[in-house]
């Protein structure tokens, strides 16, 4: 029988990459961690780790075993859910990680929500960009993903997730220095400003220039962040034009008229993801409710305070096709 606690350790080297890295998230020295997963070879009987340089990868023996702890970690969560289901009140913690704008309006609302129908439940919410949530999802240092994907988005989903929608939103382009320009103009225009976009290597950067491309120009990209409000700034100062989503205004008016997309209408996809058997725990059900209602507040909300109403904002109808 193989050590369990040596097991995960090999599954946080396969996630982690490094030796330091897995040290560092549990609290061990790398000697330690070495040292276990060295008694781990002894128990297995073949080689676990082989030398790459200056780090190690998994042999393909590895490989089998962490396919095996992976299922077995799923029966073990499956056992948190049940016992979890069988108490008459929600305790314990959920921990979220969470994308910035979503952060900023949809997860307020969520944990009034939260506190209101589970006093006993703690909520931890970390703020994280997708690339880093996801991993950390997988690694169990957070329980539930708040996520969004780009139309086309070609990167894959890892067979250990599972994902639930949470709504659609637009996007829009904002630059103030087209909102009365016909589509045409808009396009020229677009093709001759200065642009802020988010960092390379992200999904929605990769959308962005997709998007710019297939209207026949490239982008001039002087600025580069994950901060969708310094887009929001640097756009409503005339800086730079921005492609920003709905979340953005939420809770408050558009401070830039906002014109139809002269790309056409765009939406991303909000979803919330969470690890294969975890799904039907009493606490994950709970805060997925809860942001699905978060979302259908918000949202509908918004609907009532459509951009065309928005002072100075032309009637959409005047724009050419």
């Amino acid at each position: 029988m193989f050590d369990l606690h040596r097991l995960r350790l090999l599954r946080e080297l396969k996630h982690r990459g490094t030796l330091a890295a897995v040290a560092s998230a549990l609290s061990y020295s790398p000697s330690s961690v070495s040292q276990q997963l060295s008694l781990l070879e002894s128990e297995v009987g073949v080689p676990l780790l082989e030398p790459v340089g200056r780090r190690v990868r998994l042999t393909p023996q590895a490989e089998i075993l962490v396919a095996h702890t992976e299922a077995v970690l799923e029966r073990l969560e499956q056992a948190e859910v049940d016992i979890a289901g069988s108490l008459r009140e929600l305790t314990g913690t959920l921990r979220i990680a969470s994308f910035q704008t979503a952060a900023l309006t949809l997860v307020p609302t969520a944990l009034t929500l939260l506190r209101d129908a589970h006093p006993r439940l703690r909520i931890e919410v970390t703020q994280m960009e997708r690339e880093g949530a996801l991993s950390a999802l997988l690694v169990r240092d957070v329980d539930l993903v708040i996520d969004v994907e780009y139309p086309g988005d070609p990167s894959p989903r890892p067979a250990e997730l599972e994902q639930e929608v949470l709504g659609q939103e637009a996007l829009h382009v904002v630059d103030p220095g087209v909102t009365k320009a016909t589509k045409p103009q808009m396009l020229r225009i677009l093709a001759d400003r200065p642009w802020v976009m988010e960092p390379e290597g992200t999904a929605a950067r990769s959308w962005a220039m997709t998007v710019c491309r297939g209207a026949g120009f490239e982008p001039d990209v002087r600025y580069e962040s994950a901060d969708l409000l310094l887009h929001l700034r640097l756009a409503e100062q005339g800086h730079a034009a921005a492609l920003l989503p709905d979340l953005v205004w939420l809770g408050r008016r558009p401070t830039i008229p906002l014109r139809p997309d002269p790309f056409g209408p765009r939406t991303r996809t909000l979803v919330t993801a969470v690890r294969r058997g975890s799904s039907q725990h009493p606490a994950i059900q709970a805060g997925r409710r809860a942001l699905l209602r978060a979302v259908d507040k918000h949202f509908s909300r918004a609907a009532d305070d459509t951009p065309q109403s928005f002072p100075g904002a032309e009637d959409p109808a005047a724009v050419e096709n």
